[in-house]
């Protein structure tokens, strides 16, 4: 299976160049529903906003659902402080730390957007010794100093900046000559370049999937709630999300990680061994993995209550939910792996 390198990571870039912090995700969802609809793919908004883009198949009667998230992790502003510095709520997980230092944009109400960075409250040695680099890294020592001349809070609501802008970090993505890919966002910006590359291949060897294939891109994944409106004929719903790389884990940054479990429960036994198998089948590199801290779209929809088989996988990523990094390798697994289970 031949698949264009050259497409996977402009079209991972181009994501991950489009800020969508949970909550924050129409600009994204409107590219993705036109991208498909450029595809020849029907794509249809959930009231939620999230989107449904669907591949018909030759089996009409028993459907596949495939879901990759578009938020990410990000923050937004809960105060502004007398000297005219912002605090902030972190949206979705990851450490405090994960953040010290990295630039930043405030996006205010009206679509203004302001630079800044995010610095804990004693940040200068010179100043503050070793309480600079002791203090505790959280909500209340954690700020964003806006790259603009204001000194007082008056000044930055002069602006128009408002407690619940969005914050979102630059994403620093870099791709290096041997295929490693460092970034921000990798969760789940990976996922969607994968959707994406998937359709392209699909439809540029005019190949029809076995089962009628829908694509969700949800939008509140981080925050718990990303899938609620799992279209109706789905027997087998696969998320694709990370794969944890690390100490005790089983991922690596080259193989699809088919997850076995994460900390809600078991996934489904019979579709991870149908993944498996096809993995074995075609010489595809994959790991199986228990993840510790680590939820997904699939896990979340059984606990809603649908009536789907329900499997998670995805690219290893090493350093998740902080500056990730992955291998084009592992990307180009999980495409192989899910275009051989769409068509079988």
């Amino acid at each position: 299976m031949k698949l264009n390198k050259e497409y996977i990571v402009k079209t991972l870039v181009k994501y991950l160049d489009i800020p969508s912090p949970g909550g924050y995700t129409t600009k994204i969802i409107n590219e993705a529903k036109k991208e498909f609809e450029d595809m020849g793919i029907p794509a249809r908004l959930t009231n939620k906003g999230a989107l449904i883009a669907t591949f018909e198949g030759i089996n009409d009667k028993e459907h596949k659902t495939i879901s990759a998230h578009v938020d990410t992790l990000g923050a937004m502003v809960k105060e502004i402080t007398t000297d005219g510095r912002l605090k902030f709520h972190k949206i979705g997980g990851g450490s405090w730390n994960a953040i010290e230092g990295e630039n930043c944009h405030v996006i205010t109400q009206e679509g203004k957007k302001y630079r800044g960075s995010i610095l804990p409250r004693q940040a200068s040695s010179h100043i503050y010794g070793e309480a600079s680099y002791k203090t505790l890294r959280d909500g209340e020592n954690m700020l964003v100093r806006i790259d603009e001349k204001v000194h007082t809070k008056e000044e930055v609501l002069n602006m128009g900046i408002r407690v619940g802008d969005f914050i979102y970090m630059d994403t620093r993505t870099e791709i290096t000559e041997n295929g490693f890919i460092k970034s921000r966002y990798i969760d789940d910006k990976s996922a969607v370049a994968i959707v994406f590359s998937i359709c392209k291949y699909l439809r540029e060897n005019n190949i029809t999937p076995k089962y009628t294939t829908h694509f969700f891109l949800s939008n509140y994944e981080e925050i718990g709630h990303g899938v609620s409106a799992v279209p109706e004929k789905t027997k087998e719903f696969i998320a694709i999300d990370i794969g944890t790389v690390g100490e005790g884990q089983e991922s690596d940054e080259y193989s699809v990680s088919i997850a076995a479990k994460d900390n809600k429960g078991p996934y489904n036994f019979e579709l991870r061994k149908k993944l498996v198998d096809v993995a074995q089948k075609y010489n595809i590199n994959y790991k199986v993995d228990v993840y510790n801290r680590y939820g997904s779209d699939a896990s979340a929809v059984v606990h809603q209550g649908y009536d789907v088989n329900f499997a998670c996988i995805g690219p290893g990523v090493d350093g998740t939910h902080h500056y990730e990094r992955t291998h084009i390798e592992a990307i180009e697994n999980n495409i192989k792996l899910l275009i051989k289970y769409i068509t079988e």
